[in-house]
């Protein structure tokens, strides 16, 4: 559980540097939850002695992940003909994911997956085209 938070806050820090439209903390909530819920599913299948309750783990993940995706659309945003916020809403999704790998026991996977993103998003930052970032020609804050 530790590690998951820690490597959502490695996203999530790198989103607050950089001032977009989502902190750090929602990262490292949504990685603790997502590690719980991956936890609490596999003990409650290791648990349950039950021949007609059956558990998909791989399902409620599933799920998780569709509800964390909602989560990251409202990081979307529309200015004229460029989407932003999808570096932010794609993290968002990601530390969903590191939470669930990290909660089925692959710190290490949980860990590559948080140094890709973070890597990512600081080397892209030299590519993003001006426009994305709103500072290009057309941009209302031209003088």
């Amino acid at each position: 559980m530790g590690a998951s938070v820690l490597l959502g806050l490695s996203i999530g820090v790198e989103r607050f540097v950089h001032r977009k439209p989502v902190d750090f903390r929602p990262f490292m909530i949504i990685a603790a939850a997502s590690c719980a819920l991956a936890i609490g599913i596999l003990d409650l299948a290791d648990r349950s002695s039950d021949p007609s309750l059956t558990i998909d783990p791989a399902k409620v993940m599933s799920g998780v992940m569709t509800g964390i995706g909602f989560l990251g659309a409202g990081a979307l945003f529309r200015e004229r003909h460029y989407v932003q916020g999808a570096g932010s809403a794609a993290s968002i999704w990601a530390a969903g994911g590191i939470g669930i790998v990290c909660g089925l026991g692959s710190v290490w996977l949980g860990a590559m997956v948080a140094i890709v993103v973070v890597l990512t998003l600081l080397i892209g930052r030299h590519f993003v085209s001006d426009y994305a970032v709103g500072t290009g020609e057309g941009s209302e804050d031209q003088s």
